[in-house]
């Protein structure tokens, strides 16, 4: 009986295994496919957005590289979205954020939120969890009045921003919503790519 379940488990461990694998292959081949078009030479910025702030949220820090390479370009001004308890790595942490996703429950930020009166555009970047935004993030939006101004969403991921940007539209209170942007998570031979998608997608909005 116990080599029977030694023999699924190792079975269930061998098939899972495979599955992961074919996914991940095909996430690297549609990367490639995606990105193909951004390896040629340096776009040239040629974007005039205004005086810019970049709001985020960044957990394992792929979201605040994009805005830091927003602010590279556009001289925005940065505010980070933090919360009164920081988020811990913990084996069970995912089942926490799909619990406050599912409830509404989201956690408390530190404040001041940003003053944005001064702005003409506002970029709001996210990781994505379970399919949409970051609950810090959500809870950003909840508080946050735009006032009119124009807003440019953006999303950090593995593979699939799931319905970040339906979410984030339904719930930016009076933003007028700029052409937002997705980035998957990429190794450093998409550096180069990945900036010119960045310049080409910022040259877009203006």
């Amino acid at each position: 009986m116990l080599k029977m379940i030694l023999l699924v488990l190792l079975a269930a461990g061998l098939l899972g295994g495979a599955v992961g694998g074919i996914h991940l292959l095909r996430v690297a081949q549609r990367n490639k496919k995606e990105m193909a078009p951004f390896q040629a030479a340096p776009i040239r910025y040629t974007a005039n957005l205004g005086k810019t702030l970049i709001i985020y949220y960044s957990w394992s820090g792929h979201t605040q590289d994009i805005a830091q390479r927003i602010q590279k370009y556009t001289q925005a001004d940065l505010y980070r979205i933090e919360l009164e308890k920081p988020l811990s790595f913990t084996p069970w942490v995912y089942l926490t954020l799909k619990r406050q996703l599912s409830t509404g429950n989201y956690p408390a930020l530190q404040k001041p939120l940003p003053d944005i009166s001064a702005y003409d555009t506002l970029f709001v970047g996210s990781p994505i969890w379970w399919y949409t935004a970051a609950t810090p993030v959500l809870q950003f939006l909840r508080e946050m009045d735009f006032k009119n101004k124009k807003v440019v969403p953006f999303s950090t991921q593995g593979s699939n921003y799931g319905t970040f940007f339906e979410d984030f539209a339904a719930r930016a209170q009076n933003a007028r919503l700029l052409k937002g942007e997705s980035f998957n998570n990429l190794g450093p031979q998409y550096d180069n790519a990945v900036e010119n998608k960045i310049i080409a997608w910022l040259n877009s909005l203006s």
